[in-house]
């Protein structure tokens, strides 16, 4: 989850993008694009001791999982390897979100980034021990790139109970829990899905299809919106008439999510209305699989992430991009 108190430089994407879903390296290819401080005012920031809900279906509290570990509950971890390495979660098992995605190939290749056949997908989901009946917990830290909000999209898609641990990381060793860096072996799951489902999802072609009835939301950072390519992208500016929002801006300093309340401010000052036909897309479709999770559970329920995202847009010469 992704708020961050300082600028970061992230390495331009390079050929290490070019690997197999089970063996990625996720210090280099996870990152889309570094994100900025988010300023908001004392008066209209959430904290941990103001956010009162516990569980639901997008977000589960710190306190819900401490009181629910061992009972079935399958925890992924959705940070770098590196950082897995250095302490995690007990029993949380550590999952790139490039391994539940297609990425064979070369970012802005058709399809390039979107989320595996629902036969390959099985197969991962099986390796992490997770049944149709699982329930799953995926965490990240406020300074990554919404990964842990790409693998809860991921896993909905799949019709798996998954949310995101509200705060991440971050909370859990701000609360003093414990850590471990001891690496569990997962039992293999007999999963075996036929379908996942569209409806939070959209296509290019559809898309375009219907490009005039959306408010289409460009999570990324102002620099990349105005037209910087700093991740291979194979060229700069924005979709025709996007607004952006960018993703860490419903999030605050301590990585909790906003409440629903101060999320359709920010929404409503950029003119966007609970009843919009929404999509969300990012460099990737990572940062905005998360934000649609959030806007969701804000109550706005006509949200679809566009996951080939500005890679696959960019790509072909056809499709018209704006510069501020």
């Amino acid at each position: 989850m992704k708020i961050i108190s300082k600028k970061i430089i992230y390495p331009i994407l390079s050929a290490f993008l070019v690997f197999s879903a089970v063996g990625c390296n996720k210090e280099d290819t996870s990152k889309e694009a570094a994100p900025q401080k988010t300023e908001s005012s004392s008066e209209e920031a959430t904290t941990k001791d103001l956010y009162t809900f516990d569980n639901n279906d997008y977000f589960t509290s710190v306190d819900w999982l401490k009181k629910n570990m061992g009972k079935d509950v399958i925890i992924l971890d959705a940070r770098s390897d590196k950082d897995y390495a250095k302490g995690h979660i007990p029993g949380a098992i550590n999952v790139a979100w490039q391994s539940l995605s297609k990425v064979s190939g070369k970012p802005g290749d058709k399809d390039w980034g979107t989320l595996l056949d629902p036969k390959e997908l099985s197969a991962e989901f099986r390796k992490l021990g997770i049944k149709k009946d699982s329930k799953v917990v995926v965490y990240g830290n406020k300074s990554a790139w919404g990964e842990d909000g790409r693998l809860v999209w991921s896993l909905k898609r799949a019709g798996i109970d998954a949310r995101i641990l509200n705060g991440g990381y971050d909370l859990w060793t701000a609360d003093k829990l414990e850590t471990t860096k001891e690496v569990p072996k997962p039992e293999e799951s007999d999963l075996l899905l036929t379908a996942v489902s569209p409806d939070a999802n959209i296509t290019t072609e559809e898309l375009k299809k219907d490009y005039d009835q959306y408010k289409i939301i460009d999570v990324r950072e102002k620099e990349e919106y105005d037209g910087a390519t700093k991740y291979g992208e194979a060229r700069g500016g924005h979709l025709p008439n996007a607004i952006n929002i960018t993703f860490n801006q419903l999030y605050n300093e301590d990585g909790t999510i906003k409440s629903s309340k101060e999320i359709e401010k920010i929404l409503e000052k950029a003119g966007i209305k609970k009843d919009d036909r929404i999509v969300t897309y990012c460099t990737a479709g990572i940062r905005s699989a998360h934000m649609t999770l959030a806007l969701e559970n804000a109550g706005y329920k006509n949200v679809q992430n566009y996951d080939a995202s500005f890679y696959e847009w960019a790509g072909d010469e056809v499709n018209k991009l704006e510069k501020k």
